[in-house]
C-alpha cells in the first residue's frame, strides 16, 4: 500500500512574506501565510462563507528567495506542498488535570509556488510580443526550481 502527503491550496497572500532563520542548522527559509475561502448555501438559503489560513513553509533556497523578492501581500497564488505537524507543549494556565497542553499545529511545506495574479502581463505573453534575440536573453534569466 502506498500513501500520498501532498496538500494544493489558492489563495490570497495575508502579509509580506517573512525570511526566518532555523535555530537547529543556521539554513534559511521563507515563511507566508495564505488566506481560501470557501462558501455554501446554509438551512435558510443564504450565503455564507469561512475564510481559513494556512502557514506556508519554503525551505527549497531558489524557490524561498523568490517568493521573497516577487511575492507581496494581497498576491493570489497557488501553492503545492505537504502538510507537515509540529507538536509543543505549553503551561496549562488554570486546568487541574493536566499542567501542559500538547498543542499541534499544521504547516505546508511548499514545493511550488506560483503566482496568479491576472493584473500583470503573463510570461507566454511576454515572450511572444519579444524579438527571437530578446526571447534568448529572457530564457537564459529564467530561475529554474
Amino acid at each position: 500500500m502506498s500513501y500520498l502527503n501532498s496538500a494544493t491550496i489558492i489563495g490570497f497572500v495575508g502579509a509580506d512574506p517573512e525570511q526566518r532563520q532555523a535555530r537547529n542548522n543556521g539554513s534559511k527559509f521563507t515563511v507566508l501565510s495564505v488566506a481560501t475561502q470557501r462558501s455554501w448555501k446554509n438551512a435558510e438559503d443564504e450565503w455564507v462563507s469561512k475564510v481559513e489560513w494556512h502557514r506556508v513553509a519554503i525551505f527549497r533556497p531558489r524557490l524561498a528567495e523568490s517568493v521573497l523578492n516577487s511575492i507581496k501581500k494581497g498576491a493570489h497564488v497557488l501553492v503545492e506542498g505537504e502538510l507537515v505537524s509540529s507538536t509543543y507543549e505549553r503551561p496549562n494556565g488554570k486546568s487541574k488535570k493536566s499542567a501542559t497542553a500538547k498543542i499541534t499545529s499544521w504547516c505546508i511545506r511548499a514545493d511550488i509556488v506560483r503566482k496568479l495574479d491576472r493584473g500583470e502581463p503573463q510570461p507566454e505573453a511576454i515572450a511572444s510580443a519579444l524579438s527571437p534575440s530578446e526571447q534568448a536573453s529572457e530564457a537564459s534569466e529564467e530561475i529554474h526550481y
